[in-house]
């Protein structure tokens, strides 16, 4: 079986089994960590794996992702990504917008909400800032800003 400490970054894989001690365990299924939970290994930090769960971000340590099993989706394999890392032309639908206060709301404000889906259209020279587009009109965003939109990028 397949740990959550071998999975590749930003793929997503379905919870399958926790062997974890009974207290840790309810700790996990408090904050949604469930079988069946859809969820992701975003980036490595030191000796934690950064895990993207729902709206949460988690910092999980090594030893933990070794006793967490998953397996792979039935349906078409997914990918998520941060927005700042889809080339131009190519698409994806918001799976989350992370951030918090004043520019966690700015953004949903122009539009960024879960299950959008976006393209983006043009890079500038230096790759800032990125223009998408997003519900029938251009946006252009700060790579700092698009860092925090995370999407499931179409794979073809």
């Amino acid at each position: 079986m397949t740990t959550l400490a071998d999975v590749s970054l930003n793929h997503v894989v379905q919870i399958d089994e926790m062997t974890l001690e009974n207290e840790l365990k309810h700790r996990l299924q408090d904050l949604g960590m469930v079988v069946g939970s859809k969820i992701a290994v975003v980036n490595h930090s030191g000796d934690n794996g950064i895990i993207l769960l729902h709206n949460t971000r988690l910092a999980l340590s090594q030893s933990l992702l070794k006793k967490i099993f998953v397996k792979e989706l039935t349906e078409d394999q997914q990918t998520w990504v941060s927005l700042d890392q889809l080339s131009v032309g190519e698409q994806g639908v918001i799976v989350n917008v992370h951030g918090s206060g004043s520019i966690k709301r700015r953004l949903m404000d122009m539009g960024l909400t879960k299950g959008t889906p976006i393209k983006i259209v043009k890079l500038a020279p230096l790759g800032d800032p990125i223009e998408l587009r997003v519900r029938g009109y251009e946006l252009s965003l700060r790579k700092s800003e698009s860092e925090m939109v995370i999407v499931s990028k179409e794979v073809e």
